[in-house]
């Protein structure tokens, strides 16, 4: 089973309205492939060892999925104490909204990826056409749990014990599934009560 992991909204937090960040984080300077000058981001140490504990629980496979591509291990992994994880080939595409189509870019790459294979995947923005395709993949055997934080506070332990990752250990990642198909339900489409914020960087991490 694999773990799919983003990094801007789930490990950096963005700025507020009025442009506060979450307490507890700290600020940091990277310099990405194709920048001349450093910037600034804001990591929650917290957020390194809620994804290693639960790599390490499940013996996932952890992947980051995210827009900063091969930087993720050495700029953003290894300030959070983090291994050095694989990251998804991601396309570089023409978008103008993260969401063609109505549902996540990044969901194309993984469906192909990962056509046969368990998921976790964490990400802050997927759509309620994510969360319906990930019912589908669980309804059809293959256990799809999206994982949704709030972008401006980033992963918390609430965001895992939502997506019914705090039961027992020998139940937490069957669960789900099992109780759908004794009762003949579907997943819930959207495990949130509110719509996910729209706004997003211009580089659409």
């Amino acid at each position: 089973m694999h773990l799919l992991c983003d990094i801007d909204g789930v490990h950096i937090p963005f700025p507020g309205p009025s442009g506060e960040i979450p307490l507890g984080v700290r600020t940091d300077h990277v310099t990405p492939t194709g920048y001349d000058e450093p910037v600034k981001i804001w990591l929650n140490p917290v957020t390194g060892r809620l994804v290693l504990d639960l790599a390490t629980r499940y013996a996932l496979t952890p992947w980051w999925c995210t827009s900063w591509r091969a930087d993720a291990a050495p700029l953003i992994g290894s300030r959070l104490g983090l291994p050095t994880w694989d990251h998804i080939d991601l396309p570089h595409l023409p978008l103008t909204t993260s969401h063609p189509g109505g549902y996540l870019w990044k969901r194309d790459t993984i469906a192909r990826r990962f056509t046969d294979q368990a998921l976790i995947w964490i990400d802050d923005d997927f759509t309620p056409a994510d969360h319906t395709w990930a019912s589908d993949r669980t309804q059809a055997g293959l256990l799809t749990i999206l994982v949704q934080p709030n972008p401006y506070l980033g992963l918390t332990i609430a965001d895992l014990e939502m997506s019914g990752l705090n039961q027992p250990a020998e139940r937490r990642l069957r669960s789900r599934k099992e109780i759908c198909a004794r009762r003949g339900d579907r997943l819930p489409a959207v495990p949130t009560e509110t719509e996910p914020p729209t706004w997003r960087p211009s580089s659409l991490r």
